[in-house]
C-alpha cells in the first residue's frame, strides 16, 4: 500500500501552512494541560449523553464515541473545490431520483441498466409519478469523502437517505470552542452552528404551498435506536416535537401530532426511520413504528417526509460507479469529484478480476452500512478471505469491490501519545430551494494502529473540522 498523505505534515516532515497556529498552540501548551483538557472533554461528552448503541451487543450498553482534540483542517481553497463539487454531486443525485421516478429517460436512453434501478431492493413503486417540492428527494445528504495517497480526494459513498452524525458535528464543535477559545479568536474558522437553524428552513420551505406557518416534526422510532441521542438533539435545537409513530394520527389524508394543547397538524416530517417502517398500510404491514395513512397524506400533497421515500436507489453501492454519467447525463458537466474505481462482480469479468485478487481489495455489500458485511483485504486473514470468497460466489450481484485506499492521517492522541490515524471526512448538504453545503463536516477516524474503517460501530473516533475563511 501506497505512503499515506498526513494532513498536518508534509512530505518533508514540516508543518503545512493552514495547521501552524493549531501546532504553535499544542508545542506551547505543557502535555499535562493537553491530558486535562481532554478528560475534560470525555467527561462532558458524558455529562450530555452523547453516546450511541451498537447493534447486536448482549449488554445493549450506550458507548460514547471517543473525541480527539487534534482537529482536521481543510484550507479555504480546498474547501471550495470540494463544496463545488459536493453541489454538483447531490444536484444530480436529486435530478436521478426524479427521473426515476417519473419519465425515466436515463433509463430509456441506455445510461444505466433498467434492472439496476428497477430491480433494486430500495426501489419504491408507490413512489413513481409522484410531483415533489422542488424535484428535491434527498432534502439531507452527507457524502463520504476520503483523501488517497497522491492527495486527491475522492467519494466514498453516498448517504441519501438517512444523514446521521450531524449532532457529532456540532458538539465537537462548540467542545473545541469551550477548550480552545484563543484559537477560535485568532482564526477565521468557519461556523457549523447554525445547521439546525438551516435544517428547519429547509424543512418548512419544502411543506405543503399555502401553508403560512408549516409545523415540523422530527419522526424517531425510540429510545432503542443507535441514533436516539440525534434525534432528540436535532428536534430540540430546532425547537420542534420529537413524536414516534404512536404521537402522530392521520384524518382526512392529513397528519396529526396529539399535544398537551390537543390534535396539532404537522406539515413536514424530519423521519429517521426507513422507508419499510413508515406506513403498515402501504410497507411493512407489520410495523408498529409508522403511522397508518401516512404515505396517502404524503401522495395527497398534504405532508412532506424528508427524506423521500425511495432515495435509497441514489445511494445503492451499485449505482455509485454510475454518478459520474448522472453529473454528465443531467447538467452537461464534468464531474468535479471522482469516484474510487469499482469493481461491479454482478459482471463475469469484474468478478473473476476481483477473485483473483481478493486479499488486495476491499469489497462490500451494495445494502451495506456501518462498516460491516465488507472485506478488507490486506487486514483480513487467510481464512476470513475464503470465507468471503464463498459469500461473494453465492450471491456476486450482492457485491462490489475497490482498491484498497491509503487514507489520509491526521495526527491523534492514543495511549501512546500523538500518532498518524487515518480519517474520512462527511460534508453535510441541505437541498431546498438552493442547495447549502455546511463547511465543515464530521472527521470520523479510525482508532486502531493499521485499521481503514473509521466507523464508530467498529472502534472509531472523531474530530472537529475545521473549515479556514482566509
Amino acid at each position: 500500500m501506497p505512503a499515506s498523505y498526513d494532513e498536518m505534515l508534509d512530505a518533508d516532515g514540516n508543518v503545512r501552512p493552514h495547521y501552524r497556529a493549531f501546532d504553535d498552540w499544542l508545542q506551547r501548551t505543557p502535555p499535562e494541560e493537553v491530558a486535562h483538557k481532554r478528560r475534560q472533554a470525555e467527561i462532558s461528552f458524558h455529562r450530555v449523553g452523547i453516546t450511541f448503541s451498537v447493534y447486536g451487543e448482549e449488554t445493549g450498553n450506550e458507548r460514547l464515541i471517543p473525541f480527539d482534540i487534534v482537529p482536521r483542517i481543510v484550507p479555504a481553497g480546498e474547501w471550495r473545490m470540494l463544496e463545488a463539487g459536493l453541489r454538483q454531486r447531490v444536484h444530480a443525485l436529486n435530478l436521478f431520483l426524479g427521473d426515476i421516478y417519473g419519465e425515466q429517460r436515463i433509463l430509456r436512453d441506455g445510461r444505466i441498466p433498467t434492472e439496476l434501478v428497477l430491480g433494486n431492493s430500495e426501489y419504491r413503486r408507490e413512489m413513481q409519478g409522484l410531483k415533489l417540492a422542488g424535484n428535491v428527494y434527498s432534502h439531507v445528504s452527507g457524502i463520504d469523502l476520503v483523501r488517497a495517497g497522491d492527495g486527491e480526494y475522492y467519494v466514498l459513498e453516498d448517504n441519501l437517505r438517512v444523514a446521521s452524525g450531524v449532532s457529532y458535528m456540532l458538539e465537537n464543535r462548540r467542545m473545541m470552542a469551550r477548550l480552545i477559545p484563543e484559537l477560535f479568536a485568532r482564526q477565521q474558522i468557519a461556523p457549523v452552528e447554525r445547521y439546525p437553524d438551516a435544517l428547519f428552513d429547509i424543512l418548512r420551505q419544502c411543506a405543503p404551498a399555502n401553508i403560512d406557518n408549516p409545523v415540523v416534526a422530527v419522526l424517531t422510532p425510540g429510545a432503542a435506536n443507535s441514533a436516539y441521542f440525534e434525534h432528540a438533539f436535532l428536534a430540540q435545537q430546532m425547537g420542534v416535537d420529537l413524536v414516534e409513530g404512536a404521537d402522530l394520527f392521520v384524518k382526512d389524508e392529513m397528519v396529526y401530532a396529539q399535544t398537551t394543547r390537543g390534535a396539532q397538524r404537522v406539515h413536514a416530517i424530519y423521519r429517521r426511520i426507513n422507508d419499510d417502517f413508515l406506513d403498515p398500510t402501504v410497507f411493512r404491514p407489520e410495523s408498529m413504528l409508522g403511522v397508518p395513512g401516512l404515505f396517502g397524506a404524503y401522495r395527497a400533497g398534504n405532508v412532506t417526509l424528508a427524506n423521500a421515500p425511495g432515495t435509497g436507489v441514489g445511494d445503492d453501492k451499485s449505482v455509485y460507479p454510475y454518478v459520474p454519467d448522472m453529473i454528465r447525463y443531467y447538467l452537461s458537466e464534468e464531474p468535479i469529484l471522482h469516484n474510487v474505481p469499482t469493481w461491479q462482480l454482478r459482471n463475469p469479468d469484474d468478478l473473476k478480476y476481483t477473485l483473483e485478487r481478493l486479499p488486495e481489495l476491499v469489497v462490500k455489500e451494495v445494502h451495506g452500512a456501518g462498516g460491516y458485511g465488507m472485506l478488507v483485504g490486506p487486514a483480513s486473514t487467510r481464512a476470513e478471505i475464503e470465507a468471503f470468497r464463498q459469500r461473494i460466489l453465492a450471491d456476486p450481484d450482492n457485491y462490489i469491490a475497490q482498491p484498497t485506499l491509503s487514507l489520509s492521517t491526521c495526527p491523534t492522541f492514543v495511549e501512546s501519545g500523538l500518532a498518524p490515524r487515518h480519517i474520512d471526512l462527511r460534508p453535510y448538504i441541505l437541498s431546498g430551494r438552493r442547495i447549502h453545503v455546511i463547511p465543515g463536516g464530521l472527521t470520523r477516524v479510525a482508532l486502531r494502529e493499521g485499521s481503514l474503517v473509521v466507523n464508530s460501530s467498529q472502534g472509531g473516533g472523531t474530530k472537529d473540522t475545521w473549515i479556514m475563511e482566509n
